[in-house]
């Protein structure tokens, strides 16, 4: 039987550095559990954003978060930024971001693009080993919004307290509830009921916003103007291929022929990239997807020429897509795209290439991403937490916990009925629809990378094209493309890109 978060109201995705081990519980060690204290600590410091000196206050610590019946379940990290001297905090907006995995700390975001401080890392080649280069971030937020980081339950500092445990954090929704517990508790105690709110996910932080959009208006009377999702995972169906659902793969495909146009492995390669993913979705949803649906009733003819189709916008043998049945998983098409290099692709990002240590393997050992940033982002952001704001070097920092395989899937999803409310399959696209239903003021940005094979194009696409909402209500929505993959603001024009619709999306969604 699932345990839920008690409220009042009824993959790992990013990365996959290991998980320590978990603390003794209470049974074992037979003492009483004992209620940390929050902790923090302030520092003053100033950056350059745009030729304009912008002053502001850092504040790394740990809230302690009490469930609806005022008992301690959480000690929940955070990191807070607020600019100084920028007027009322009534009118100053403040932004709420994470990242995803399940399982994944904020240190992408928070040293990739938002934060203050920015870790410098190659662009779709191998970061060289330490010492990495820490700049003040140019490209921050903290000229238009102040900025709250956030570490879900069982990632970097936070940890479940008293009688509380993991799986009490540890799904769609516990997860959902407890971040916007999280929002309420800190808006709360820094006096910020009137400001402006965003709010920021990144890949399975897609999954959480949509949620947490709903649950803060619903539960908590907390209405947002923006929310922001970045290479979004929102919707379990589309998002998993190999799993013997067609959807999937259909939707991979545009990415797929982007990461085979990139690594110049087309036997014709068009000069327009975006020209290019638009034919490969035409033929994807006109074609290919209905070849899929006709299953054994494919005749031979219409099933070759299919496949021959395949491989011209995806570089791999047609023979090859013949034996997979068309249906190429992605895990498979990157080891397969570059194997007469003796690479692989990158999932995260497609842009990036490693050496294959099996020539023979159909599926990815490791992803060349992670290999190349992980160790420079890990090491940037412990120093910088240790050093600069002071705080958390007697703890352990999370950065990435192996949650995925303990990850309950179930939602409630709004307006779905049935014999239980609990769809194994969560989509919270409908949540989101529901959020922006009953509060039409709000915004939606998404900002979305050609390159990115964990949360492809068309499957974000897709969830927001069949989100059920007033033609009205989508003129609330904009997308934005960049020219690298999940983490997009890693390759530096699409940093630039990407501060600059972001500032421009949280002025918009806050004037009044």
């Amino acid at each position: 039987m699932k345990r839920r978060f008690a409220l009042c109201s009824a993959l790992a995705l990013l990365t996959t550095l290991p998980l320590s081990a978990q603390e003794p519980t209470t049974e074992e060690t037979g003492e009483k559990p004992e209620i940390p204290e929050p902790a923090s600590s302030v520092t003053e410091h100033q950056i350059t954003i745009g030729g304009e000196t912008v002053r502001y206050r850092a504040t790394a610590g740990t809230l302690v978060l009490d469930d609806a019946d005022e008992k301690p379940v959480a000690k929940f990290g955070y990191t807070a930024y607020a600019r100084q001297g920028a007027g009322e905090p009534a009118t100053r907006p403040v932004t709420f971001a994470y990242n995803g995995g399940p399982g994944s700390s904020s240190i992408w975001l928070h040293m990739g693009v938002l934060g203050p401080r920015r870790i410098v890392v190659a662009d779709a080649e191998f970061t060289l080993p330490p010492p990495y280069e820490v700049v003040d971030n140019e490209h921050s937020i903290l000229d238009v919004s102040d900025l709250v980081m956030i570490d879900p339950v069982g990632t970097g500092y936070s940890r479940p307290v008293g009688e509380a445990e993991g799986e009490d954090f540890w799904g769609v929704d516990q997860d959902i509830e407890s971040v916007a517990r999280f929002i309420k508790a800190w808006t709360t105690e820094n006096g910020r009921w009137a400001s402006p709110k965003i709010l920021l996910g990144e890949s399975y932080g897609g999954m959480r916003s949509g949620g947490v959009a709903w649950e803060l208006l619903s539960t908590h009377g907390m209405a947002l103007n923006g929310v922001v999702l970045v290479s979004p995972f929102m919707s379990y169906v589309s998002g998993f291929d190999g799993r013997g659902v067609d959807l999937p793969h259909v939707l991979f495909l545009p990415t797929l022929a982007a990461t085979a146009w990139y690594h110049e492995a087309l036997a014709e390669r068009p000069e327009d990239l975006e020209a290019y993913i638009a034919e490969v979705r035409d033929f994807a949803y006109r074609a290919y997807a209905p070849a899929l649906l006709a299953g054994s009733r494919l005749g031979a003819e219409e099933r070759a020429a299919v496949a021959a189709r395949l491989a011209r916008y995806t570089g791999v043998d047609e023979g090859y897509w013949e034996r997979a049945n068309l249906r190429v998983t992605h895990t498979q098409f990157v080891k397969e795209l570059l194997r007469d290099r003796k690479q692989q692709a990158g999932r995260i990002d497609s842009r990036f290439a490693g050496p294959s240590f099996n020539l023979l393997g159909e599926s990815m050992s490791y992803d060349p991403f992670n290999a190349a940033v992980a160790p420079a982002f890990t090491a940037a952001f412990l120093a910088y937490y240790h050093d600069e704001l002071e705080f958390g070097r007697d703890m352990e920092y999370r950065v990435s916990g192996r949650l995925f395989g303990q990850w309950d899937w179930s939602h409630e999803t709004p307006g779905v009925g049935g014999f239980s409310n609990d769809v194994p399959f969560p989509n919270t696209a409908f949540d989101l629809a529901w959020a922006m239903g009953q509060n039409p003021g709000m915004k939606v940005l998404v900002q979305q990378g050609h390159y990115d094979l964990a949360t492809p194009q068309a499957a974000t696409e897709y969830a927001v094209e069949h989100m059920d909402l007033l033609p009205a209500l989508r003129d609330n929505i904009a997308i934005e493309y960049y020219d690298a993959g999940h983490m997009m603001y890693l390759h530096p024009p699409s940093l630039v890109k990407y501060k600059e619709d972001l500032a421009r999306f949280i002025l918009d969604a806050t004037r009044r």
